[in-house]
């Protein structure tokens, strides 16, 4: 009698517990998601919402305008282009952001990176903007196109707030907007920071132009053609870089230039109206030791070419000169890359270039000038 009443007990016991912790509402056989859980779906959905519509409204299509030499016919495949005259055609070959409310925006150097042909902008409710100004950094994927705000009487230009990129973390969460593939215009994508400090080469489908960029952020948010030049935005709706390449090799890997850099070149421009970098003038490749030894040459770096009335070619610098040192750092290594060490230095500075000619060392020296802006 006593085993029953100990076992009537637990069971009372055993189904008060039960009641408590299952929702009154909940169906047999399916299952149980506590509070915590849904917090945090709810969460994670809120801080994608916010941020987009806290972002989206500064965020752009940039439209190139061009004329077409020939047009054709809907049947063009049986009979030769019907010979019409040249008719405008405007297609969105990248994204943007605003970063000024008087009109100026921020996009990726190589979706403006033809000088022949006029550009638009597109907010992301239809309004249209015609770009009155291109500058393009000449040592960045960075380019500023200006737009006068009255072109819309009554309405406003929204500007984004710029971040801090050298706080990223890995892993930190990190949402995507942009026109994607050139046609889907304010496309979100969420992920988070894969990498920091990347080295990559990149390039842009529609453009067809391939540079190197350095210390770019890795991400595993969609990035597709058509997104470069929009923002990669942190959870706090902060913009933390510039969407700039996808790989081709890979799923999921996009890269972004990270705002700081962005930040930097605004600065620039502010201060003289334009992108004022320091350049040198020469086309290079670097010699490393192996090649150096194999060609019983000094390291350095090989000149290519040389920009005419450049620094370079005023200082006497010529096409087959290895350059082997400039301002007494030799140019063996990474850290004293040509490239980086005249980045380094203002427009205006005067510098001691050495380099090997004919098996002889010659000691040069050079003022630095602007880098003309394209």
């Amino acid at each position: 009698m006593r085993r029953l009443v100990v076992l009537l007990t637990v069971l009372f016991i055993f189904l008060a517990v039960w009641s408590a912790v299952t929702p009154k509402n909940q169906k047999p056989g399916s299952s149980i998601i506590t509070p915590k859980e849904s917090l945090k779906v709810v969460s994670e959905e809120s801080v994608t919402i916010d941020v987009v519509k806290k972002v989206g409204p500064s965020v752009v299509t940039v439209v190139e305008q061009s004329n077409r030499s020939l047009s054709l016919s809907p049947f063009s495949i049986f009979d030769l282009p019907s010979q019409r005259p040249a008719q405008p055609e405007s297609v969105n070959i990248g994204s943007g952001f605003i970063v000024s409310g008087d009109g100026f925006i921020i996009t990726s150097k190589h979706v403006v990176q033809d000088t022949g042909v006029k550009y638009q902008i597109i907010t992301n409710d239809d309004k249209k903007y015609t770009v009155q100004k291109v500058f393009r950094d000449p040592l960045n994927d960075i380019a500023i196109l200006k737009v006068d705000p009255q072109d819309v009487p009554g309405e406003s230009l929204n500007a984004v707030t710029l971040g801090d990129s050298a706080k990223l973390q890995v892993g930190q969460f990190v949402v995507a907007i942009g026109t994607a593939l050139g046609e889907f215009k304010n496309t979100v994508t969420t992920g988070v920071i894969s990498g920091l400090g990347r080295g990559i080469t990149a390039g842009d489908q529609f453009q067809g132009v391939v540079e190197r960029l350095d210390n770019v952020i890795q991400t595993d948010a969609a990035i597709n053609p058509g997104n470069s030049g929009g923002p990669l935005v942190s959870s706090s709706g902060q913009v933390i870089g510039i969407n700039t390449a996808v790989s081709q090799n890979g799923q999921n890997i996009g890269f972004a230039l990270p705002i700081n850099v962005v930040k930097d070149s605004l600065k620039n421009f502010n201060e003289h109206g334009q992108f004022e970098r320091p350049f040198l003038g020469v086309a290079f490749k670097i010699i490393g030791r192996d090649v150096a030894l194999l060609n019983n040459v000094p390291q350095g770096a090989f000149v290519q070419s040389v920009v005419a009335a450049s620094s370079a070619d005023k200082a006497g610098i010529r096409a087959g000169d290895i350059i082997i040192e400039v301002d007494g750092q030799k140019l063996m290594e990474v850290k004293t890359d040509l490239a980086k060490i005249i980045a380094g230095h203002k427009v205006g500075d005067t510098v001691s270039i050495v380099v090997w000619r004919d098996g002889k060392k010659i000691n040069l020296s050079a003022t630095i000038a602007a880098a003309p802006n394209q």
